[in-house]
């Protein structure tokens, strides 16, 4: 019809080849493999707080932790969360939790990797301070199994306030075999230990619990009745409960078989579905008649257990400053390799700002973790100035590095623009991940209150933060101003202005260690930010005078 095309002629052949709008370019290349390890703030703190000797194994761990099998696994155990059994197939109640392989996996390199109970029975100095830097390169996989490494690592010195009972369970806790499943205990390689201490009526305020223990007529062991409102890793094979006993609060533990095999009362009522932290159960057990051994003197419940929130308290300064730096990773990773506007991004001035601004806060967090992991290694081994010390400094960066966190995860989950956005960059699981780590263990307001007990009730605890200050004396006119601010905070200082003492107290902790350890361009950066005032309210405010490449070339694996 006078030349025009028919709908029913065959299409003109393309000029351009089929499928020319699916090539993919501008997208960064997978990030793993890479070394976790490749960080000079963890390598530098790890040999100035007393664990040279464990550098070769953090480096082996770091390349297996940035493996494309690692990685995997760990975005496998949180695709697949984990399922409550409450009664198997002919009715009898089981309370059993089960997992993905992968989570199998993840605890089984923690536990052979001693990030469980391990550094208890380990002599060498600077043990614990190896198991800290284990954490911050292995949690590059994923947060979720830390929870039962923690505890298990936390419990031991709880434990041993009750020799009789340290004496059975203490080198099975220690052991370095990840023995999953429910059986006797002591028929077993190696155990794990959880915790169970708040309620639902009461959350941090432990002494309302209503959790009751009423003692048998065998000596030391009592009967359990209650229900507890956040207790997590309900798979661990013992647990360290509190309960009200005929002589005040006191701690117990729990055993989920009993010596005889038969299954201690152990209601698993259902598992919490939380913003994040998903491959981990977390659960409220409810216990009826459930059989519990005293550990500690009866009404020291707190006294007992408040060792074991010390060391776990730690592990939530770790897992914050592992974020920051696996998230730092990734952004750092993407920017490289991505272009915009016609230069990578990495080369765009104020992208270089954001990523020099966080490198500095994670060098900052990463640097205070061993700082506080070295006073916890030496405190166990007798120095009572670093016991003073770990006290108040351990609830400190409790407080600051967990805040710290969700803001940082999320201007490093904006580097990757949309991308960052979209689930299939891990970015949303580990920005979910975040929040946990100020919650646990004591909110914001639990801790800052916490470091004002001990500033009342610690006699040396406030000499042993000044004393520690007192290093960096005269290396930077912005510290010593802030000092002198802080020491007059303390004199006029209430409860409602705890929270901006101890922030004041966390920056010029860590400012003091960064202008002793770091290289002048990041000591300088953070002191003119944190501490001079010459700073935004984002992060990418950096003044114009900083060493932005200096400070990138650090904080970025392969430098800029």
């Amino acid at each position: 019809m006078g030349g025009m095309t028919s709908i029913l002629d065959p299409a003109p052949q393309a000029s351009a080849a089929p499928y020319a709008s699916h090539d993919v370019t501008n997208q960064p290349p997978p990030l793993a493999p890479y070394d976790a390890s490749e960080d000079p703030a963890l390598l530098e703190g790890l040999r100035r707080e007393g664990a040279g000797w464990a550098e070769d194994g953090i480096r082996r761990l770091g390349l297996r932790a940035g493996s494309a099998e690692a990685q995997e696994w760990g975005e496998l155990a949180n695709r697949h969360e984990p399922e409550l059994r409450t009664h198997d197939r002919y009715g009898h109640r089981v309370d059993e939790v089960d997992f993905h392989p992968s989570w199998h996996e993840l605890m089984r390199v923690a536990v052979a990797e001693g990030l469980a109970g391990a550094p208890w029975a380990d002599e060498r100095p600077g043990a614990h301070v190896a198991r800290t830097a284990g954490g911050l390169v292995w949690g590059h996989t994923e947060a979720g199994h830390g929870c039962p490494t923690s505890m298990t690592y936390a419990a031991v010195p709880a434990l041993r306030r009750q020799p009789e009972l340290a004496k059975v369970y203490e080198p099975l806790l220690t052991s370095r075999e990840y023995d999953p499943g429910l059986r006797v205990p002591a028929e077993k390689r190696g155990l794990l230990a959880g915790m169970g201490m708040t309620e639902k009526q009461g959350g941090s305020d432990v002494r309302t619990n209503t959790t009751t223990a009423a003692p048998t007529a065998e000596p030391g062991v009592y009967t359990l009745r209650g229900h507890k409102w956040f207790t997590s890793a309900p798979m661990c094979d013992v647990f360290l409960v509190l309960a009200q006993a005929p002589g005040g609060l006191s701690c117990f533990l729990v055993p989920r078989i009993l010596p005889d095999g038969t299954r201690n009362s152990f209601r698993i009522q259902r598992l919490k579905d939380k913003l994040g932290n998903r491959s981990n159960a977390s659960s409220e057990p409810e216990f009826d008649g459930t059989v519990a051994w005293l550990v500690g003197p009866e009404g020291q419940g707190v006294k007992t257990i408040i060792e074991m929130v010390n060391c776990t308290r730690l592990d939530c300064v770790m897992a914050s400053a592992t974020l920051m730096r696996k998230t730092l990773v990734e952004a750092g990773h993407h920017v490289r390799h991505r272009s915009a506007f016609g230069a990578r991004l990495i080369d765009q001035p104020l992208m270089r700002n954001v990523l020099a601004d966080l490198a500095l806060e994670s060098e900052a967090a990463t640097t205070l973790t061993l700082r506080l992991a070295g006073a916890a290694d030496r405190a166990v081994r007798g120095d009572e100035g670093e016991r003073a010390f770990r006290r108040i400094a351990t609830a400190v960066g409790k407080y600051w590095v967990t805040k710290r966190g969700p803001a940082f995860t999320a201007e490093a989950l904006e580097c990757l623009g949309g991308n960052g956005y979209v689930e299939e960059s891990g970015m949303p699981r580990h920005y979910r991940e975040a929040p946990l780590l100020s919650i646990w263990e004591g909110s914001g307001n639990v801790n800052a209150l916490d470091v004002l007990r001990a500033l009342g009730r610690e006699q040396g605890a406030a000499d042993a933060l000044f004393g520690e200050l007192a290093l960096a004396r005269g290396a930077d006119a912005r510290l010593d101003a802030a000092v002198t601010r802080l020491k007059g905070l303390l004199a006029t200082g209430s409860q409602a202005g705890a929270r901006r003492l101890v922030e004041l107290m966390a920056l010029t902790l860590q400012a003091s260690l960064l202008v002793r350890h770091a290289p002048p361009a990041v000591a300088d950066a953070f002191c003119a930010t944190r501490l001079g005032g010459d700073w935004g309210h984002a992060f990418g405010t950096l003044p114009d005078g900083a060493d932005l490449d200096g400070i990138v070339g650090r904080g970025l694996p392969g430098g800029v």
